[in-house]
Parts: C-alpha cells; sequence; structure tokens
C-alpha cells in the first residue's frame, strides 16, 4: 500500500470517528434531556422548568377583549321574553365571554341535597345565544323547530344543550400549548384528553348524571344546521347547585383555546355543600393561562360575617385543584389558581356596608359614594391584607347593586310590604383580577329588574403570548 492510499485511509477513518462521536453527542444530549433521573435533580428540573416555561422567541404579545359579567337571578328561571343585549353589551363585541351566575334555582333542600335543576341553565344558554349570535338566532325563530323556543319550554339536558351551542359537532379542544420539544417527544399523548377524573368530556354539565334527564329531551334539541352562521361558540357551561358558569369564544378563535379544565369548591352547609362556593374555570388560550373564579360567598350583613367570606376565599384558593393533563414532567400548564398567567374572580361575594341602614340610606340620597366606599367591608378588609392581598379592582361609580325590591327600582325595605326582606344596601357584586396583563376598560352596573340584585360586568383588553405559527 501507498503512503498515498495510507494517507486517505487514516482521513477516512477519521471522518468516520468524528462523525460517530458527533451522532453518539446527539444521542447523550436526547437521553439527557429525555432522563427522568435528570429532572429528579431539583437544580436541573428548575433550569429545565424554567426554559420551557418562558416565552418562546418567535411569539408575540397580541391584545384581546374579554368581557366579564356577573349575576345573582335570585332563584328565578327567565322567561323567553327576556333581553340579553343590554346585559351583555352586545353593541360592542368582545373576543371572550364569562358569563357567572348565583341562584339560578332556589337554594332550597332539594337542589341542594337531592338532584339540582339542570332546567334554567339550559335556559340561559338559549338566552345568552340568542344575543350572541342574533343573526342565527332570527334564523332559528323563522325555522319550524325553532331551538330558543323548545330550550324554553322543555327539560332538556344540559350536556346536550351545550352540545347544541358548539359551532363544531361534538368538538374536542385538543390543541396544546406545550413547547415544540415537548409536543415531539410526546407526539399525540402530550396532552391526555380528556383528562381521568369524573368531569364530563364536554364539560358542560350540572352535578346531577346527564343521562338522566335525557328521555325529557326533545329530539328538536340538536346541533343546530346552521351553526356556520355563529359567531360566537361555547366552551363551557357548568353548573353546581345554584352557581352556573359559562364561557364563550368567537368562533375563529376557538382552535387557540386549549387545556380546558374545571374544578368545584363547595363552601356551603357543613362547610361543603355546593349552595354557596366556587366553579373555577382553567383553560389555555394560545400561549397564555386563564383562570376565571365565579364564586357566592357566604351571607350576613351581621359584624364577623366579613371573616367568614375571608375564609371562604382563602379556602377556594387554597382547595381549588386543576386536574394535570400534559404528561410531561416540566408542563407549565397551572394547577392551582394562583399559578395562572390571568385570573379573573367575579360573583355575589356578599361583602356588606358597615353602617346602619338609616346611615346608608342618607348617603345614598346624597350620592356620597366615596363616604359609602370607605366603609364597604371588602375595601377595608382588602387594605388590611386580610383578603385578596396583590388583586386589583376598578373604580365603583355606581350604587349599591343589593337588595332590591323585585321588578323595581326600589331598595328592598323602603315600602311597608318589603320591610320584613330589608337589608342595608350593598355592593355585593364584584370584579376583581390578578395578574399582569390585564387593562379594565369598564365597570359598570345594568339595570335589569328581574332579580333583587343588579347585574355588574366588566371589560377587558389582556395581554396574549401568540406564536408565529398561530398567526399562520
Amino acid at each position: 500500500m501507498t503512503l498515498e492510499n495510507q494517507d486517505q485511509n487514516k482521513k477516512s477513518f477519521l471522518r468516520k470517528l468524528l462523525l460517530q462521536k458527533e451522532v453518539r453527542g446527539r444521542k447523550a444530549e436526547e437521553v439527557s434531556f429525555d432522563s427522568s433521573e435528570a429532572l429528579s435533580d431539583p437544580s436541573l428540573k428548575s433550569l429545565f422548568s424554567h426554559q420551557l416555561s418562558s416565552p418562546m422567541p418567535s411569539s408575540q404579545v397580541q391584545s384581546f377583549s374579554v368581557f366579564v359579567a356577573t349575576w345573582n337571578v335570585g332563584g328565578k328561571s327567565p322567561h323567553s321574553g327576556l333581553n340579553l343585549d343590554d346585559f351583555l353589551q352586545v353593541h360592542d363585541e368582545s373576543d371572550i365571554y364569562v358569563l357567572g351566575f348565583q341562584e339560578i334555582v332556589p337554594l332550597n333542600a332539594g337542589n341542594v341535597l337531592v338532584a339540582e335543576d339542570s332546567e334554567p341553565a339550559a335556559k340561559w344558554l338559549a338566552l345568552i345565544n340568542q344575543s350572541l349570535n342574533r343573526s342565527y338566532s332570527v334564523a332559528s325563530r323563522r325555522s319550524k323547530s325553532p331551538l330558543c323556543s323548545s330550550l324554553l319550554f322543555q327539560k332538556p339536558s344540559l350536556k346536550k344543550v351545550c352540545k347544541s351551542f358548539r359551532t363544531e359537532s361534538r368538538r374536542r379542544l385538543k390543541t396544546c400549548n406545550c413547547s415544540p420539544i415537548l409536543e415531539r417527544k410526546y407526539s399525540r399523548d402530550c396532552c391526555v384528553w380528556p383528562p381521568s377524573t369524573n368531569m364530563t368530556e364536554d364539560y358542560c354539565s350540572s352535578e346531577e348524571d346527564e343521562d338522566g334527564l335525557s328521555n325529557h329531551v326533545s329530539s328538536e334539541i340538536s346541533t343546530p344546521a346552521s351553526a356556520n352562521q355563529m359567531k360566537y361558540s361555547l366552551i363551557t357551561g357548568k353548573q353546581m347547585v345554584g352557581i352556573f358558569v359559562t364561557v364563550w369564544v368567537r368562533k375563529e378563535l376557538v382552535q387557540h383555546v386549549s387545556h380546558l379544565r374545571i374544578s368545584n369548591v363547595g363552601r356551603g352547609i357543613l362547610g361543603y355543600l355546593g349552595n354557596k362556593g366556587c366553579i373555577s374555570v382553567s383553560m389555555s388560550f394560545h400561549q397564555t393561562s386563564f383562570c376565571f373564579v365565579c364564586s357566592h360567598l357566604a351571607s350576613g350583613e351581621k359584624e364577623g360575617d366579613q371573616r367568614r367570606r375571608n375564609l371562604d376565599v382563602i379556602e377556594i384558593i387554597k382547595n381549588t385543584q386543576f386536574s394535570r393533563i400534559c404528561k410531561s414532567p416540566c408542563s407549565r400548564i397551572p394547577e392551582k389558581i394562583m399559578e395562572h398567567d390571568r385570573v379573573i374572580w367575579l360573583g355575589d361575594l356578599n361583602y356588606r356596608i358597615a353602617l346602619s341602614y338609616s346611615e346608608t340610606r342618607r348617603l345614598l340620597e346624597q350620592y356620597n359614594w366615596d363616604t359609602l366606599l370607605d366603609k364597604d367591608q371588602l375595601k377595608i378588609q382588602r387594605e388590611a391584607g386580610q383578603v385578596f392581598r396583590g388583586w386589583k379592582e376598578g373604580e365603583i361609580y355606581f350604587a349599591p347593586t343589593y337588595k332590591y325590591s323585585y321588578n323595581s327600582d326600589i331598595y328592598a325595605g323602603e315600602t311597608i310590604e318589603t320591610q320584613k326582606k330589608r337589608r342595608t344596601p350593598a355592593w355585593c357584586d364584584r370584579i376583581l383580577w390578578y395578574g399582569d396583563g390585564i387593562r379594565q376598560l369598564s365597570y359598570v352596573r345594568r339595570e335589569s329588574r328581574f332579580s333583587d340584585h343588579r347585574p355588574v360586568c366588566a371589560k377587558f383588553m389582556v395581554g396574549v403570548q401568540v406564536t408565529n405559527n398561530d398567526m399562520d
């Protein structure tokens, strides 16, 4: 063998050796990333978690509008003529609607201890759809089998009703906001959907067995054929006794909603039944996590009752637990309320004004909001650091929302007939938020006389991390 051939063989051997080292190096890097032993090291786990939870370089922040409303409807079921256009401010459309109700059924023993009635929830969904999807609703009313009318006069399964307000039949939310590395690693199993819990696949249910009402369902209640005309799609509708929360999203944005989970916490009778408590909704929108908490806290206007409400908030934050649906050990999908990027809390928080009825009425007649707000229990408790520490609430420029005589603009107790129902007027119905990237645009009450509470609404602009892939 010549010297020249020997040199070529040596070079070929070196190239093969270097190539093998490079391949082994790549494999070693993959093994290092995949290794559960490496992730068991707290420092390495923290490093990986930080890298995966930080915004991806190819992402940017976009703003979306979120409309939030809370309404205690006093145990009354809605009638077919109730128009929600003003309540939902349909003249100023939003990208996402989060609507929370309290006392959609009377809080009696039958609903609390036996089986709650889901018929009012179905009626509220029909009315909400009628306002949000106005063009679709008009078309439905012209048809021989109007969906809204059938819902208002039937006793339907809430699960089936929810499906009828989806823009896609039996759609499951499968999109995942995990990092591309994790998506490639876990492939289709990155997110387990639906999660292995006692919650339904659609997250549209009451606490009762949904199939138990199936024999009451009219064949008219089905996925509408004209769903492509709908502007908004129902994402979830969940009931716990009198509490009902529903989330709607623009049809074209549904594909960016993922990791939808629900958690209920009862704080009522015996400290755990559902006549008081909360329903919390966790979801990812693009690359940002959201949590919406709809609550009905302890009632009462005696001195010391505010501490019971404080305890309700503390226990709700402590005990709310969202199921883990990503197999990735470094997943950033939050499992607790305070782990989310954006949190909005709405509901009948029941905090009162720490003044006598007569003194409160005198200040109301003077429109002396500042003095009244100085005596607002929620404001006092927040400033003392007893509850909602670090949370924000918009300025209140509206009259107390509770308690009114039914179908009246007069507070209960101002007439002889209503003196037994007299309560000191208070701002019971509130909306607060936690986290950066949230800007409140409005905070108002609406003037419906349907209930002894006035509904309260807020509109937000929220910053959302959007990847370049999402924008394609």
